[in-house]
């Protein structure tokens, strides 16, 4: 989703000379996608970004694939033994070749930095606050936010309250759909949110010059870099390339006549899948609708739904922080006597995160863990 951003100071044109008051130069760094082909920004440095100390040995991290039975799941993660800051609190659940679905129980603040070197990230605030911190500047973290972290970006998290996040990896960029973008990359008129919602970095300038650590996340594990300088020496930037926060209460729902399908809640897109926002809407207003989603078979996708806060009414026995998880292949829809029940209703209070999958996903041992195994037969008529 690119739109042009500027901060702090910059030279009149990229490549040039660009000194401080005592004439030494700035170090001008361009971070981008797809070599130089894509989206990029500048960003201009006090030190070289490139004063490299130490190496640390890379911690292997091994996704493993939990034997499971093909069925439906029901995974209470508000149980799971979870803590620490926000890397090391991460538990991973779900994952397959296009991303890794994890989720963390953030009790500490960050000591050291990140980097995803190898995926893009969104963070899903559910519960709790804090101060996202970042080589591009600072974004208050509130609950309902998405934080959208290009790779390559540096970052920490300061906790001021617990915090319940919900992590997406994804290998491929995230975007916002296609469908509501014109050929500028600009948000549409119909589009269900526009950038007037997104929250970028407030520049704070250079901090404190110190030696800093930075975790760098790579494809089979994490490994350490002490930096000469601290990675937060920024005078200035501009460009298309960024972390931003949208917050699923500002996505205002497309309602219709009869029951829209779950596209029209779709938030972000990315390589082999799909983020949507389910948020408090009014229903359907033909005299015969049926409010409740109908059965659906997932023949091409696996489906994915965490549940945030609300009354979630196409299903029973659900807590805030559960995760659906619907496969490829098997027909999934409302609960006995959740038709009837929604017939007549004029709206929903729920807040939910669903993810599609064009891939089938593979479960871990804790999302296994968490599972409850009567979930399959929910659906039988008493």
């Amino acid at each position: 989703m690119p739109f042009y951003q500027k901060r702090g100071e910059i030279p009149n044109k990229h490549h040039i000379q660009f000194r401080d008051d005592s004439g030494n130069l700035y170090w001008e760094e361009l971070i981008s996608r797809e070599g130089f082909s894509h989206m990029y920004s500048n960003v201009y440095h006090i030190h070289p970004p490139t004063g490299v100390e130490t190496v640390g040995e890379l911690k292997k991290i091994n996704l493993v694939s939990a034997d499971q039975t093909h069925r439906h799941h029901h995974i209470r993660t508000a149980n799971m033994n979870s803590n620490g800051d926000a890397i090391s609190s991460r538990i991973p659940l779900f994952f397959n070749s296009d991303l890794v679905i994890s989720k963390a129980h953030v009790s500490d603040s960050m000591n050291t930095l990140y980097r995803n070197g190898n995926a893009d990230e969104v963070l899903f605030i559910h519960t709790g606050s804090g101060t996202f911190k970042s080589n591009f500047g600072n974004m208050k973290l509130t609950p309902g936010d998405y934080v959208v972290i290009p790779r390559g970006v540096i970052w920490q998290i300061d906790v001021t309250q617990d915090m319940r996040i919900l992590i997406t990896e994804s290998s491929g960029p995230i975007e916002t759909p296609t469908r509501y973008r014109n050929k500028f990359g600009q948000l549409l008129e119909h589009s269900p949110f526009s950038e007037r919602d997104i929250r970028t970095p407030e520049f704070v300038g250079p901090v404190a010059d110190i030696p800093m650590g930075v975790e760098v996340k790579l494809r089979h594990g994490i490994q350490t870099y002490g930096y000469q300088h601290h990675p937060f020496d920024l005078v200035g930037w501009d460009g298309f390339y960024f972390p931003y926060i949208f917050n699923i209460n500002d996505f205002m729902p497309i309602t219709g006549k009869i029951h829209q399908p779950p596209p029209v809640h779709q938030t972000f897109q990315a390589h082999g899948f799909v983020i949507c926002s389910f948020v408090p809407r009014l229903f359907d207003y033909h005299g015969e609708s049926v409010p409740a989603p109908y059965a659906h078979s997932n023949v091409d996708s696996d489906e994915l739904i965490y549940y945030v806060e609300g009354n979630f009414m196409s299903r029973k026995d659900i807590d805030e922080e559960s995760i659906t998880y619907h496969p490829m292949g098997l027909p999934h829809g409302p609960q006995p006597g959740k038709i009837e029940e929604s017939l007549g209703a004029k709206e929903t209070n729920e807040l939910a995160v669903m993810i599609d999958t064009f891939k089938p996903l593979n479960m871990t041992v804790a999302a296994l863990s968490v599972d409850d195994e009567d979930y399959p037969y929910s659906w039988i008529e008493s």
